[in-house]
């Protein structure tokens, strides 16, 4: 496939590496370009001045588009099992997550909803989702488990993540996160539930190769400091480098276990201070931004501005999941992340595709323009420009989405297109 005539071709980052501070704000550019794609993957690319031949391809014309890199969503919980929007009326009825918890919501109705699945079911529902959001330009994307909360049911999770891994050309990440909640059958002996994590999940786990990561709710009321270390601890005896979910609703340590664990993240961050923004920025851990859950949750936004003028750099995902944020739109996560995180839109791609590709250590494949990279690219609809993506934060401006090279989304042609064809 040959693109020309693109109008922007953004995101040409010369080093694989994660964007701090002042450089989250550099996107570079290459205007009225050509990108030529060879065996899935990026062969070259350029001024359309600088292009000599045509090969026998299929020559795509991006008049007026832009080209940006696929994003890359390093925090979701893709795999569930049915949604929770009678827990959104209550809410709006004015019943608080504490409320709705002893009602036998949150978390435990997922993991109830989730064990009475099979797992046949529980694959067809995320192919679902996982097909939506490679239509919003999402081409490599980080799932994790925990709504299973037993041994056969965390495991069942994770395999229908290896099992779309397997089935999908998008880049899929695996997190094991049986440590998310204390299952109700074990409530009032956490120990139980850790030791069962350790002892019995995460042997089964290694030796199926179902996860690349570990992760843990670290928060009080759910695993306080001393139980995430040592969940963390047991999941790297096993090979799996530390995630965490941190700083969402408490700031207690969370932030800095996880940079004394080498966390390859931290994630949420809704509550944090300058102790915490000094502990990132000696570390080479990666502060993950989720506001689709402080929107939808109507919490404080994370301090992004204040972090990225501290000199850190962030990712940003959609934490997509049925109880806190049920949405994978990355396009409208861009929009939300400039209105109230006041980030520029460069900084927001950057944190989409670039940083968000180091968040799941695939910054060698993905998240940039260059040469040898795999062809994950989104085509915008025309637009007048850069800033015009988080502006028209209704619109659907994705055009056409390529994966390893192979279109997997197109939008229906106009009617002027249409009429262009008779």
């Amino acid at each position: 496939m040959l693109l020309i005539n693109i109008r922007q071709l953004l995101g040409t980052h010369t080093a694989n590496q994660f964007l701090r501070g002042e450089a989250m704000a550099q996107l570079p550019t290459i205007p009225n370009a050509y990108l030529r794609i060879h065996d899935g993957r990026i062969a070259d690319f350029g001024p359309m001045s600088e292009l000599r031949d045509q090969l026998d391809e299929e020559v795509v014309d991006a008049l007026d588009r832009l080209v940006l890199p696929a994003w890359c969503d390093s925090h979701t919980h893709l795999v569930f099992a049915g949604c929770r929007e009678s827990e959104f009326v209550d809410k709006l009825k004015g019943l608080t997550y504490a409320e709705i918890a002893a009602r036998g919501g949150g978390i435990q109705n997922s993991a109830r909803t989730l064990q009475q699945t099979s797992e046949a079911e529980l694959y067809r529902s995320a192919k679902e989702r996982l097909q939506e959001i490679m239509r919003t330009g999402t081409g490599a994307v980080e799932i994790k488990s925990g709504y299973g909360l037993t041994v056969a049911d965390e495991l069942k999770m994770l395999r229908v993540i290896k099992r779309l891994r397997a089935d999908h050309e998008i880049t899929i990440k695996s997190t094991f996160l049986g440590a998310h909640a204390i299952p109700s059958r074990l409530q009032g002996d956490k120990e139980a539930y850790i030791r069962e994590i350790i002892e019995d999940m995460l042997p089964v786990i290694a030796r199926e190769g179902l996860a690349d990561y570990i992760d843990v709710f670290c928060e009080k009321g759910f695993f306080e400091l001393r139980e995430t270390r040592r969940i963390l601890q047991a999941g790297k005896r096993f090979g799996l480098r530390p995630k965490l979910h941190a700083n969402q609703l408490n700031n207690f340590g969370a932030v800095q276990l996880g940079v004394d664990e080498n966390a390859l993240s931290v994630d949420h961050l809704e509550n944090i201070g300058k102790a915490e923004i000094a502990s990132l920025r000696d570390s080479n851990t990666i502060p993950t931004l989720l506001p689709g859950a402080a929107f939808f949750l109507r919490m404080n936004y994370p301090p992004a501005r204040q972090m990225i003028d501290a000199g850190l750099g962030v990712a940003l995902a959609t934490d997509y999941n049925p109880g806190s944020a049920p949405s994978g739109n990355i396009p409208y996560l861009l929009a939300l992340s400039c209105i109230q995180m006041r980030m520029l839109p460069e900084e927001g791609i950057n944190a989409l595709t670039l940083n968000g590709a180091c968040a799941m250590e695939v910054q060698d494949e993905l998240g940039s323009i260059a040469p040898g990279k795999k062809a994950n690219l989104i085509l915008s609809k025309p637009v007048p420009s850069l800033a015009y993506l988080p502006y028209a934060f209704g619109n659907n401006w994705v055009d056409r989405v390529i994966i390893n090279g192979k279109t997997v989304h197109q939008s229906y042609p106009s009617y002027a297109e249409v009429e262009d064809l008779r």
